[in-house]
């Protein structure tokens, strides 16, 4: 089993030697983006150029995010890559509906089986109002997470503490309905490698798992951001030691209490220190 993804790296599909170059950068997901990053007059070659791409399977997970869902381009979209075998999922923009999700999923779904993993991103007022509907929308959703920077737009947000409710409204509403941690939103400062890592270090505080990236330099802040200290894993292999001896309720040494959702989270602890 992969190991819980913690870096999401987008690249625009119109740039097939950007392409090349993320699958080998290290990051657990790339992502061929055919939205924002790539201009209006360059769709179609970049989705042609990502079927190409796609038409084998890939020496790791590529996810591709399709153009807002309910439009012409999107069922395009749709249309070409859903049933090719180097796809592992569709990211799809500003959802505000469980039904957009419903009608993605029954479009791609080949004959006799079912629609490829999907992942919701919520990108406006009326998508964060709704999270936990979509959250629960289709069993082919794999997870949900926030656009931030349409979010910001639509919210008319100066201050970047003004998503946090926002953002514990998505974590919530996954965890809710049993999907993973979400990933944090890109940082869009690739040179400002300590306001990302400040910034890591507060979704992890909000329940975010991972972030998704925009350059390769970004790939090794989140993930030291993410990973468990030296710390956190003694003290978590402190806990199951101990939990393991007697499965009761009781204090370590140090004062640490332990029940049982001390221990699950020990173990969720540990479970990020596998990373190979």
């Amino acid at each position: 089993m992969r190991p819980h993804p913690l870096t999401w790296l987008y690249v625009p599909g119109d740039r097939p030697h950007v392409v090349d170059k993320a699958l080998g950068c290290g990051a657990d997901v790339v992502v061929i983006d055919l939205e924002d990053a790539v201009a209006p007059d360059r769709k179609t070659y970049a989705r042609e150029a990502t079927a190409e791409r796609l038409t084998v399977p890939q020496p790791m997970p590529v996810h591709v995010r399709v153009n807002a869902v309910d439009t012409p381009l999107a069922a395009a979209d749709l249309a070409a890559l859903a049933p090719l075998a180097g796809l592992s999922a569709l990211r799809l923009p500003k959802v505000t509906s469980p039904a957009q999700l419903t009608r993605v999923a029954e479009t791609t779904a080949p004959a006799g089986k079912g629609a490829p993993p999907l992942y919701a991103l919520l990108e406006s007022a009326l998508g964060v109002e709704r999270a936990y509907d979509i959250a629960l929308a289709h069993p082919a959703l794999r997870g949900i997470a926030l656009g931030e920077a349409d979010l910001r737009a639509d919210l008319g947000v100066r201050h970047d503490a003004g998503l946090d409710w926002s953002r514990s409204r998505v974590i919530v509403a996954a965890r809710a309905a049993a999907l993973p941690p979400p990933p944090q939103s890109v940082h869009p400062d690739t040179r400002d490698l300590e306001g990302l890592k400040a910034s890591c270090a507060h979704g992890r505080t909000l329940g975010f798992l991972g972030r998704a990236a925009i350059h390769p330099r970004q790939l090794p802040v989140i993930e030291r951001a993410y990973l468990p200290t030296e710390e956190e894993i003694e003290l978590a292999q402190s806990i199951l030691a101990a939990a393991q001896t007697d499965p009761g309720a009781q204090t370590l040494p140090n004062g640490t209490f332990i029940d049982t959702a001390v221990t699950a989270q020990a173990h969720r602890t540990l479970s990020l220190t596998h990373r190979s």
